[in-house]
């Protein structure tokens, strides 16, 4: 885990080795002041004011270098943190970029953002942490140990003891911590979904009316996280007084124990001011001890959020593009040999069911199915967002596991039914399809999908700003600029998931012609509900349950009188009602 994180410092590695350095210089400086102090206190002797000068001026010097240590180790420290946290997010987000459908239903969106804030803030805290204070605080409790031993090796024995008092409480109450942030993470995901999904879903929120329900299942989301946080600040708390009782106890025994020592032996054994840099010693010791239990509280929090990244950083997702993989795609012809699939491996319950099908290049396929059919699932292995159980993929005449991802993706253009719009001008989001895209075919592009006339028709045409989500046009509007940003592409295959069903049966059918005359060569897959806009297609598939159980022409399919037949029957039916 450690190794996979260092891998994130790179350009930062420099200020994360100076700042141990700068830490270093402060703790020597802070642990030769105390010396110095009991020179000036037993040197002290009312007879002149030299003493005082002198060591006053040394003292100086000291607290001015140990203030200079700190402010460099601080900035240092807080310039490799921030830089850390910045490539950490990177990397991830440059992961998940690379995830595939599995990887994504694995995760979870809601869990990915939450290891992309949370815990890279986390995990940014305990870098910083570690090197400034967990380096200040071994070094601080070593060189102070070594000095007070130097001034009282009997009196110092005082602090050893009461060290192993300290280590068993402090590792008790990281025992009990640790298990308790566990689940806070846990319980963040699921507070994160709760506010994802209610942001995304607002207009359905509201036009049910659903506001007290969405306001009580969010209380009670971050009544747990409370909760769970309350329960660890508490046993968190325990660790300040523990550390204050041993402080004072220990500077209680050792004045105690110091001053008898000097009226006992006049003054030869420990000075005054041997006893004043005791004290102060014994105090940095036990503050050590207090900086390192919060040092420990803090990094068992941030362990958990560690793991939680690594395990995205590590994962290794089953779709990955082989070695030398091909990238010339020669056509759009598309065969599925006996194909299964199922979204678990191991899984009983198949989404397909041997699939066994062959799609001519620059043919147009219908499919149609009721909901939960696995329309969506057979067009997904064909892009290899999902890999097939059993069988074979087919595309070009070349199994799709052998092709270079990004060169198969490229040569398939997808249209879902819920589209996304990304914040920016239109012209930005159409050429996601093409980014060398010119003007001239923008504007081509949107006139095959029936878009160019409504865009024209905003303020600012094709500069005009689409809000995130595309929330400021309307669900066809937002199909048509879709379509066009596929076209763009110029696939070898077009599939078009139901993303015509909020567009009028007569746009639709310009749409439709369009394909026909401007790609013949391109391979067309179009799933729809109505079966006016697949009627004209070479081929229609009928699949239910996972399985094509209708295969042929519209004619063909007609003729059967099944499932085809009977959806046809009442759609046509029902327009026959509407005009009597």
């Amino acid at each position: 885990m450690i190794k996979t994180l260092l891998q994130c410092v790179r350009e930062f590695r420099r200020a994360s080795i100076l700042t141990p350095v700068f830490v270093t210089g402060e703790v020597i400086l802070e642990c030769v002041i105390p010396l110095i102090m009991a020179q000036l206190i037993d040197r002290m002797t009312g007879e002149s004011m030299r003493p005082i000068f002198t060591y006053g001026a040394v003292l100086v010097v000291l607290a001015l270098g140990s203030l200079a240590f700190g402010v460099l180790s601080g900035r240092s420290a807080a310039t490799a943190s921030a830089g850390f946290a910045k490539n950490l997010r990177q990397d991830l987000f440059f992961k998940v970029q690379d995830f595939d459908f599995a990887d994504i239903d694995q995760f979870s969106s809601s869990s990915l953002v939450t290891r992309m804030t949370t815990d890279v803030t986390n995990v940014q805290n305990a870098f910083q942490m570690i090197l400034r204070i967990a380096v200040r605080t071994p070094l601080m409790l070593a060189f102070s140990i070594i000095m007070s031993f130097s001034v009282s090796a009997r009196m110092s024995v005082i602090f050893l003891c009461i060290l192993p008092v300290l280590g068993v409480f402090l590792f008790g109450i990281i025992r009990v911590v640790f298990p308790i942030f566990q689940r806070i993470f846990k319980k963040y995901d699921a507070l994160n979904n709760s506010v994802e999904e209610n942001v995304a879903g607002i207009r359905v929120v509201k036009a049910f009316v659903r506001e007290d329900y969405e306001r009580e299942k969010f209380k009670n989301a971050s009544e747990e996280v409370r909760r769970d946080f309350t329960h660890a600040e508490r046993i968190l708390a325990l660790n300040s007084p523990i550390m204050m009782t041993c402080i004072y106890l220990a500077i209680v025994l050792v004045s105690y124990f110091s001053a008898r020592l000097i009226i006992s032996s006049g003054g030869s054994e420990l000075t005054t001011g041997g006893l004043s840099t005791l004290i102060s010693y014994g105090v940095q010791i036990l503050v050590s001890m207090m900086m390192l239990s919060i040092v420990f509280v803090m990094s068992s929090m941030a362990t958990e959020s560690a793991q939680r990244i690594v395990e995205v950083l590590t994962h290794e997702g089953a779709l990955r593009s082989p070695a030398n993989g091909k990238k010339d795609i020669p056509d759009g012809s598309i065969a599925f040999e006996h194909v299964t699939f199922r979204y678990k491996a191991g899984s009983e319950n198949a989404a397909l069911s041997d699939i066994d099908l062959r799609i001519p290049s620059g043919a147009t396929v219908g499919i149609i199915g009721g909901t939960g059919s696995s329309k969506t699932t057979l067009i997904q292995l064909i892009s290899r967002l999902y890999d097939v159980s059993e069988g074979r993929v087919l595309v070009g005449g070349t199994d799709v596991r052998d092709y270079d991802l990004t060169a198969l993706r490229d040569a398939v253009a997808v249209v879902l039914q819920k589209n996304v719009l990304f914040s920016g001008t239109i012209k930005e989001n159409l050429r996601w399809g093409d980014k060398n895209a010119t003007d001239a075919e923008l504007i081509h592009a949107c006139e095959l999908a029936q878009a160019d006339e409504f865009v024209r028709q905003m303020p600012e045409g094709y500069d005009t700003y689409i809000e995130q989500g595309g929330t400021n046009v309307s669900g066809g509007q937002k199909q048509r600029l879709c379509i066009a940003r596929a076209l763009l592409k110029k696939p070898k295959i077009l599939i078009l998931d139901d993303s015509t069903s909020a567009v009028d049966t007569k746009t639709d059918a310009l749409i439709r012609r369009a394909f026909r005359e401007e790609l013949p060569d391109t391979t067309k897959l179009i799933i729809a509900q109505r079966i006016s806009s697949i009627s004209e297609a070479d081929m229609i598939l009928v699949i239910d349950g996972g399985k094509i159980v209708e295969q042929g022409t519209n004619d063909e399919l007609l003729a059967k009188k099944g499932i085809y037949y009977e959806v046809w029957q009442s759609q046509t039916q029902g327009k026959e009602d509407d005009a009597a």
